[in-house]
């Protein structure tokens, strides 16, 4: 008990001396002065700004929309320039009247407030650029706003009052003591570590891509496990740097992990089966592959699910389990050569010889047909109206399409045939009606009553 109030009486010193100072300094500007002529032209700066950057972005927006032929990276970094051309305006505004108050009076104090406000008109902007290098939106409000705050209190100079206040705006529950200057510390010192963590990751994996000698899927695995060492080490890092003990959260987090995988089987198992298909190279980006009815290209591999795109567009995300417990047809696992068939019949009255012939011609002047393995066509079968045959040939690009090479291969077997004479047979059935003589004075006894009749079907 006695501690907390010791703890809270400097708390109280420190807020009563943060408001005597604030009082004094208002009593100042009331009373006139070169003060309060410092904070009207610092207004005025601010008005000015203000207007500069209506009438400025305007017109910069109106040219970055004819520059469509700039790299992306280029039209980013022009859009955050136009959205902070207010503080570069204050800045060199502020600095400008400062260095012309400094030339036109010889004391310091005419000129102090202005200089300060270019001074932390300079350092928000530049905080405002450097911000965005972190890419998380939260972390990055976060980091923005700790290193505004902390730039303003240290050329303000109440930095250690600062520092003493937050510090003991604080939690404890036994040993366990978090302050909200701890707090905002470990967020802004994660964010860092984290936007460490991301320029690695991505300068790393932007060398392993272009590595020929890495196949596609082992790239996919380095980069990812690059990835998790890179972020968990910089939170753990980031938790380290701030004071906080580690040993009680490594035994809290095996046991969560226990629990966890209990309770994620199905997550652990598509997790597990993700680094399977990375590691026997079975499936990788850009294979067309076959699962159940969905025939598609991989887009990804993820650590739960495979992306897979069909021709009408839809993209599926396939768990990585049902990859490896399920049938999958893989058209370009160890070579893109695949062989497809298709069936036709003639009718009876045409040569099978010429029309084998005439077959495997018409499908080896298709396009996208390979010539190297020359299509072969055999009789299956004889039909009740047609003679059946099995027309087979190989392509190698399954990734441009199966249903459309075996169209455009239908349709150079029915203009070959056209131009050849070859029919395409279709059943044909012939009915007759009997008369009444005949239905009461049946001649072969196959037909009972007056009223039945016969229907006879012939090809």
């Amino acid at each position: 008990m006695e501690e907390d109030i010791l703890k809270t009486i400097p708390l109280r010193d420190e807020l009563l001396t943060g408001w005597s100072t604030a009082t004094t300094f208002l009593s100042g500007l009331l009373q006139g002065g070169w003060k309060l002529w410092q904070i009207l032209i610092i207004l005025g700066v601010m008005l000015l700004s203000w207007l500069l950057r209506r009438w400025v972005g305007e017109r910069m927006t109106e040219w970055m929309r004819t520059q469509t032929g700039r790299p992306k990276w280029q039209l980013r970094w022009l859009v955050i320039f136009r959205n902070r051309l207010g503080l570069v305006f204050f800045a060199a505004l502020a600095w400008v009247a400062y260095l012309t108050m400094q030339q036109m009076f010889r004391w310091p104090s005419y000129s102090y407030l202005v200089g300060l406000a270019a001074t932390i008109g300079t350092a928000w902007m530049v905080v405002s650029f450097v911000a965005r290098l972190v890419r998380n939106p939260f972390l990055r409000k976060i980091v923005n706003w700790a290193l505004l705050v902390y730039v303003t209190l240290f050329y303000l100079g109440a930095l250690d009052t600062a520092r003493q206040i937050t510090d003991g705006l604080a939690i404890q529950l036994g040993e366990f003591r978090i302050s909200l200057l701890g707090l905002i510390t470990a967020l802004v010192v994660i964010g860092i570590l984290f936007t460490v963590a991301r320029f690695l990751a991505h300068a790393t994996s932007a060398r392993i891509s272009k590595n020929e000698d890495i196949s596609p899927s082992m790239r996919v695995l380095v980069v990812k496990l690059l990835q998790i060492v890179l972020y968990v080490g910089a939170f753990f890092l980031g938790l380290k740097a701030i004071g906080v003990d580690l040993t009680g959260l490594a035994v809290l987090s095996g046991a969560i992990g226990v629990g966890l995988g209990f309770g994620l089987q199905k997550v652990v198992s598509n997790l597990v089966s993700g680094v399977i298909i990375l590691l026997d190279k079975s499936i990788k980006p850009g294979d067309v592959i076959t699962i159940g009815d969905t025939f598609g290209w991989i887009n990804a591999l993820t650590a739960r699910y495979v992306s897979i795109t069909t021709r009408d567009g839809r993209e599926y995300l396939v768990p990585n389990e049902d990859l490896i417990t399920g049938l999958v047809i893989n058209w370009s696992h160890s070579n893109a050569l695949v062989r497809l068939d298709i069936f036709f019949g003639t009718a009876y009255g045409d040569d099978p010889h010429l029309v084998r012939k005439v077959a495997i011609d018409a499908a080896s002047d298709t396009k996208r047909v390979l010539k190297s393995k020359p299509p072969v066509c055999h009789i299956v079968g004889f039909g009740d109206s047609s003679v059946d045959y099995i027309l087979r040939f190989w392509i190698s690009d399954p990734t441009d399409g199966l249903t459309n090479i075996r169209g455009n291969v239908y349709l150079a077997l029915w203009d070959a045939f056209r131009e050849n004479d070859i029919s395409i047979p279709f059943p044909q059935r012939e009915v007759r009606m009997l008369s009444d003589d005949a239905s009461d004075t049946p001649q072969d006894g196959s037909l009972e009553g007056p009223d039945d009749s016969a229907i006879l079907g012939a090809d």
